[in-house]
């Protein structure tokens, strides 16, 4: 099933005296299925927050659709198997962690059994057990991000919206998170979440999403960004005589000497040409390794092309 889909989704803010027409989403297309983790990457202002908050209902569509499970997210029933972390979650600090978990299970018509069943695990799961019956104002930055993240699980939804759930978090609770997200996906759970740290993307992400300047730029698994991210292949040889090297030169393939060993730079499309003349001539090949981008790198290449449009 399609847990999350968007058609054509975009969205228009009117801005300042003049009402100037800002364009924040552009013609968004994208599916998400059950059981995936899709991260959501884009640099500050690309549209990422409208999108969760378009997801949520939070503001409406200028134009095109979304949908949750298969219904229109206009629909109570989208909405009530959505779990939601806003990127800053800002709760009343009076209250205790137990109590704000408590008044959410509640909006959601859950008994006080099962509110306190789930309660208790997320909290044990996020490492605030200790400082459950403690004011929230007592509460690290990274710890009111834990219990917004255990608060949008409370009624154990099908899909969790989190925008930039690693803010404020340290080592240790990025781990947590990331380790409550993969055991969502393994229970069959949906994880949408934007984020600008790659590194957590690399780790936990099924599928990924780059978005610039409210337009969708790539989606993709990662070894899908494996397979778009080189161009070429580093080939190392051994028996190379000088004369060859100077061929190789002059073939462009700039090579290097390394001890008794020749690197050459060889284009993707060009391999199997390069293997079949060279290695003819008495060479011994080593090893053909492709030279890849960075996911960062591969990242920075579209908020580059998209800030020169």
């Amino acid at each position: 099933m399609e847990a999350i889909k968007t058609e054509a989704l975009s969205k228009t803010y009117l801005k300042g005296l003049r009402q100037q027409k800002v364009l924040a989403l552009d013609n968004l297309s994208l599916t998400v299925n059950e059981g995936e983790i899709f991260g959501f990457l884009g640099p500050n202002g690309a549209g990422k927050s409208t999108t969760i908050k378009l997801l949520c209902d939070l503001i409406r569509p200028s134009s095109g659709r979304a949908a949750i499970l298969e219904q229109d997210v206009r629909r109570p029933e989208a909405r009530r198997q959505m779990g939601y972390l806003p990127e800053n979650p800002n709760y009343y600090a009076f209250l205790t962690g137990w109590e704000l978990l408590g008044f959410h299970g509640t909006i959601h018509g859950m008994p006080q059994s099962l509110i306190q069943e789930h309660g208790k695990r997320l909290l044990e799961m996020l490492e605030l057990a200790d400082a459950a019956h403690r004011p929230l104002r007592t509460y690290s930055k990274g710890m009111v991000q834990r219990l917004g993240i255990a608060a949008a699980l409370i009624h154990d939804p099908l899909v969790l919206i989190f925008d930039e759930p690693m803010s404020g978090l340290d080592p240790v609770g990025r781990k947590l998170v990331a380790d409550l997200m993969l055991a969502m996906r393994d229970r069959g759970k949906v994880v949408f979440f934007s984020t600008h740290i790659l590194h957590d993307v690399e780790v936990i992400c099924d599928r990924i999403g780059i978005i610039t300047k409210g337009k969708l730029r790539f989606t993709g698994t990662l070894p899908d960004v494996i397979s778009e991210s080189f161009s070429s292949y580093e080939v190392s040889l051994r028996r190379v005589s000088p004369e060859q090297i100077e061929a190789l030169r002059q073939k462009g393939h700039n090579p290097t000497s390394f001890e008794d060993k020749v690197k050459v730079n060889v284009p993707k499309g060009d391999i199997v040409t390069f293997l079949a003349s060279f290695m003819q001539e008495g060479m011994e090949l080593i090893s053909i390794e492709p030279e890849r981008l960075s996911l960062e790198d591969f990242f920075m290449g579209f908020v580059t092309s998209a800030t020169q449009d």
